[in-house]
């Protein structure tokens, strides 16, 4: 009978490395199983390759890498408070294993599977509320001179107490982070157990209990299929994308047939391309942006509202990239700041900023046109649009 063992431990804790140490060492397991998958172990034993910042700006990569910095800043923070860099202990439980010709295994889920559904799972509430924690997380940076227990991180009373507060704040981003995460480390040492003669398994303390429980009894445990799925939600934004642009060009249609004249069409266009251009430029300045990409962000703005594909942020992004040139390092640097005035003095930093406030800009554009167009124009709506709609009508069913 193959003998499992599970360690428990802080991923910012300088104690949970030298546990790690002395399980090794005294339990002699056949095969070390660690909380990683491929991608971050390869990070963590090589270091990480930093990304393009085209990459990171094109559409769908910016929040994705926003989500991973913001989660990643939270646990570095923990970790420079007490000197000891996140994942101390799961890199020295594969150095320790790899002196001793001990087999690792890597038992965690791709973290990429993982963030996705973790998006996917959770709900437009759950998305917002995380957004503004991460937002308030940024601006308080260095704020607080508490001292953090961090092996207090490892007692079960304080583990239930953090769980039980996440998942009150997000409990579908709990069961994509922690449940999920759960049965697939409980059936990875499952499966290793099976030709293992004894199994040391080196986990985050919250994931103890979970997997304890599925051990104990494994015909509870979920398909590892489901586990994978990776399926992509509705596309809704770039359902409202469209229909935005939907929106707008059947306007300036019914305007055109409604007999007013060619000045108000001119001015409904006109609106447009101020009311984009200019909150777009605005943002930008908010940012810290350059002038040339706030300029930039107004030339383009009345354009990409009404594409799908593009963004005004990413226009505007791209210039002040030019003008920053952020260069090798950015990213390490910015979870190594201390505060919103150092992290403001990262080139990559401003420019991931330039092109989500940009991108707001623009957001309120749209909205701001909807709601003042017609009072600008000083009409009625709903005889301007009926009066289109009326006249367009005539000239199809006649032509027909």
């Amino acid at each position: 009978m193959s003998e499992v063992r599970i360690v428990g431990t802080a991923h910012v804790s300088a104690e949970s490395v030298d546990e790690v140490r002395r399980e090794i060492e005294g339990f002699e397991p056949t095969i070390v199983a660690v909380e990683l998958d491929q991608n971050r172990y390869h990070v963590l034993k090589y270091g990480a390759e930093e990304p393009e910042i085209a990459d990171i700006l094109r559409s769908g990569n910016l929040s994705m890498f926003l989500l991973q910095w913001g989660l990643a800043y939270v646990q570095k923070k923990i970790g420079m408070d007490v000197g000891v860099e996140p994942g101390a202990e799961m890199k020295a439980a594969c150095e320790a294993a790899e002196e001793r010709g001990i087999r690792v295994g890597l038992i965690d889920r791709d973290i990429r599977v993982t963030l996705q559904r973790f998006l996917g799972l959770m709900t437009l509430r759950e998305k917002l509320r995380m957004a503004w924690a991460l937002l308030l997380s940024v601006f308080h940076l260095g704020g607080g001179d508490e001292e953090i227990d961090v092996e207090a991180l490892k007692r079960q009373d304080v583990i239930d107490m953090a769980l039980e507060e996440f998942r009150r704040f997000s409990p579908n981003g709990a069961r994509a982070l922690i449940d999920e995460r759960d049965a697939y480390l409980a059936h990875q040492i499952l499966g290793l157990s099976m030709v293992h003669e004894r199994v040391l398994a080196v986990v985050g303390a919250g994931h103890v209990a979970g997997i304890r429980r599925y051990l104990d009894d494994p015909a509870s445990l979920p398909p590892l299929a489901g586990l994978n799925e990776t399926a992509k939600p509705f596309p809704w934004l770039k359902v409202i994308e469209v229909g935005v642009g939907a929106l707008f060009v059947s306007i300036l249609v019914l305007i055109a047939f409604s007999g007013v004249g060619v000045g108000v069409l001119a001015w409904a266009l006109v609106y447009w391309v101020l009311l984009h251009g200019v909150l777009t430029a605005v943002f930008t300045l908010l940012a810290g942006g350059h002038p040339l990409s706030a300029l930039t962000g107004f030339a383009v703005s009345w354009l990409t509202a009404i594409h799908p594909l593009i963004a005004a942020g990413w226009f505007s992004a791209i210039v002040e990239a030019k003008l920053r040139r952020p260069r090798k390092g950015d990213v390490k640097r910015m979870l190594e700041a201390d505060s919103f005035s150092e992290l403001r003095q990262n080139p990559l930093f401003m420019v991931v900023l330039v092109a989500a406030l940009a991108n707001v800009g623009s957001t309120l554009g749209t909205v701001a046109y909807f709601l003042l167009l017609f009072p600008a124009l000083g009409v009625d709506p709903s005889v301007l649009l009926g009066q289109g709609a009326e006249n367009l009508w005539r000239l199809l069913v006649g032509a027909g």
